[in-house]
């Protein structure tokens, strides 16, 4: 058993599911059956991570855009053109937490870990387009701690 799941996953997992369904239970690989459950919450964390991550990046470019540069062009030509990176981590949040409703409790922590990353990639992004280096962002360009609340972040209302 722990060959096959070695050398064809698929075949092992749809293998693992007929054991179950017919109530095999003693046929179950149990060892390994116990590492993929593990690597699938991990997996799910990963996600909200990954999702709240991208979301808080771009809404934070966006908001430095019209808050701090203040600049109409970005502003009238530019914005709507950032939305779709903003819609869709919020879309995939979604979906994940349909799925996993249970990662909600988690909402508060994993924000607080996305953000500091977040924060640095819009740092560096946003410097990519700055020649002028006393213009240049740093991470107290942005709050030390995420400005938004988890509904705040998927509010379709919410574009700083």
């Amino acid at each position: 058993m722990n060959n096959l799941y070695d050398t064809d996953y698929e075949q092992w997992a749809e293998q693992q599911k007929q054991f179950l369904q017919s109530g095999q239970l003693d046929r179950l690989d149990i060892k390994n059956l116990l590492e993929e459950l593990g690597q699938a919450v991990k997996n799910n964390r990963r996600s909200l991570k990954s999702g709240l991550k991208i979301l808080i990046l771009h809404l934070l470019k966006v908001d430095y855009q019209l808050r701090v540069l203040q600049d109409p062009w970005v502003q009238d030509k530019v914005i709507h053109t950032w939305l779709p990176s903003i819609n869709n981590p919020r879309s995939d949040i979604t979906d994940l937490l349909a799925d996993s409703p249970s990662l909600k409790h988690h909402l508060t922590d994993v924000i607080a870990q996305s953000y500091p990353m977040a924060r640095a990639e819009a740092v560096g992004q946003m410097n990519k387009y700055i020649h002028s280096p006393h213009k240049r962002l740093t991470a107290s360009s942005f709050p030390d701690t995420c400005p938004w609340t988890f509904e705040q972040l998927m509010s379709l209302d919410l574009y700083p």
